[in-house]
């Protein structure tokens, strides 16, 4: 089972989007995959005809051992795709692994899932956090959606900072380009001149797109509203090369 996330300590990034339309496309390439939406406020688990969680497993009792994570576990619409949907007691999480957990929870949470699935995706919040610090400690590879502008690419530096302060293995982190408008000057150079800290960015890069807005509104991945679409295509070139990074 490989375990991959979606963070960025920057809100409005693609990062959500990302998640949810890298697992489906996993899940309809045959490999059994579970996303699991980290965050309290469920927008993945939105886009995936889900609302977020109100009767179920709060965080406290996983955190303390009271819950098998297997039992978060819901089916989705989409054939070999299932969800950890959000509940609102995740914004409270860090708190609670400061508390009550250790510093491999997540890891310890992930690693009987193996028998079920080959992919795990986390769709994270946007912090840097102990929760953050677990993610990062515990995926085998980190995708970090950044959008072309200079804000975003000192997020992406402060995450950098954090991962070395961790002493976590930064080369498992790799950006992406995301939310690309061509016809703002500043993407169109970020994207056919990368500044030094994007070096090693990722080939693929997703558009500024409606079909990725309509999401939200049609509640499902974008290949799902139109299957030939650029937002389509990218997040499809994507996944080829989040598959080949990954070893799926």
């Amino acid at each position: 089972m490989r375990i991959i996330a979606f963070h960025n300590l920057k809100g409005g990034v693609g990062k959500t989007a990302a998640a949810v339309n890298i697992a489906y496309l996993a899940a309809g390439h045959g490999i059994p995959t579970l996303l699991w939406d980290l965050d309290a406020q469920g927008a993945a688990s939105w886009y995936l005809g889900e609302t977020p969680d109100l009767v179920g497993e709060k965080a406290a009792k996983l955190v303390k051992g009271k819950t098998p994570v297997g039992r978060m576990i819901r089916p989705t619409a989409y054939d070999k795709l299932d969800l950890i949907p959000a509940h609102p007691s995740f914004r409270n999480l860090d708190l609670r692994l400061e508390k009550d957990g250790n510093d491999h929870m997540l890891k310890d949470w992930l690693k009987p899932l193996s028998e079920d699935y080959g992919l795990v995706v986390l769709d994270c919040p946007p912090s840097l956090s102990k929760l953050a610090e677990q993610v990062l400690a515990t995926a085998d590879q980190v995708f970090v959606p950044i959008i072309p502008s200079w804000l975003s690419m000192n997020s992406w530096e402060q995450l950098l900072h954090f991962a070395r302060e961790k002493k976590i293995k930064t080369a498992k982190l790799h950006p992406f380009l995301s939310l690309v408008d061509r016809r703002k000057k500043v993407h169109l150079e970020m994207l056919n001149a990368p500044p030094q800290a994007l070096k090693n960015r990722m080939r693929s890069f997703i558009p500024y797109a409606s079909d990725v807005e309509k999401m939200g509104e049609n509640r499902c991945p974008v290949a799902r509203i139109r299957s030939r679409s650029p937002a389509a295509l990218a997040y499809d070139m994507l996944w080829k090369e989040i598959r080949k990074i990954s070893r799926l």
